[in-house]
């Protein structure tokens, strides 16, 4: 493929660069994200060229397939968010396990989508994606099959305002503004942060809402 600059509009609208060895789905994702409003700075079909396009054309939004020849997606996302440090990056991949989720965000990434999920779902996440946080798309947890509890006994018992915080942290909310929603302080809500970490088994808060999602501890509002 041949790189073409592609000349930025002077809106707030965002560009986009996708990033999949498959031409034909990438193609026909990038038409449809334009369809959507927002403005395709054109396709990359391997990982150099995904870092090479980030670095010369700084889209806001970089779209990219995990696996890929050569260089899996994880590790040109670490070397996309090095060249392109405004952008953000959403996996699209085919895998549902929790643990690409973790990875994912451990490389950078701010959202994971499921490749089998809607448009509208992509479109919606993309939409919503921030620097800081990892949007994870509802369908990642609707296929596959996640650890699933027996019983709603198997589920560890929260208090009130521990539900409260795993829904805000769900919604991918940072400590500080779940804090300013709640009413209550910083160090509190990182008390009860910690206490959900213990009670789910987890070491971390994006593991705690991937966990809380495999338990059914999440509603529609907090995927």
């Amino acid at each position: 493929m041949t790189m073409t600059q592609v000349e930025r509009p002077p809106t707030l609208t965002q560009t986009v660069l996708v990033v999949d060895d498959h031409r034909t789905f990438a193609e026909l994702l990038a038409g449809a994200l334009e369809a959507s409003g927002m403005v395709s700075l054109g396709i990359a079909s391997s990982a150099a060229q995904a870092v090479a396009m980030a670095r010369d054309l700084q889209p806001d939004v970089v779209v990219m397939d995990i696996e890929m020849p050569h260089q899996d997606g994880l590790a040109a996302t670490r070397r996309v968010r090095e060249v392109a440090p405004g952008a953000v990056v959403a996996v699209v991949t085919a895998h549902r396990d929790p643990d690409w989720v973790v990875r994912a965000a451990q490389a950078g990434a701010s959202a994971f989508v499921p490749k089998d999920g809607s448009l509208a779902e992509m479109i919606d996440v993309l939409s919503r994606v921030q620097p800081g946080q990892m949007l994870v798309a509802p369908s990642t947890f609707a296929g596959g099959a996640p650890r699933v509890p027996s019983s709603a006994a198997d589920r560890p018992q929260l208090t009130r305002r521990e539900q409260e915080v795993l829904d805000c942290l769900g919604r991918g909310m940072p400590v500080k503004g779940i804090a300013r929603v709640l009413g209550i302080s910083v160090e509190t809500c990182r008390g009860y942060v910690k206490a959900l970490h213990a009670k789910l088994g987890v070491r971390s808060q994006l593991e705690a809402v991937v966990r809380a999602q495999e338990l059914g501890m999440l509603g529609p509002g907090g995927r």
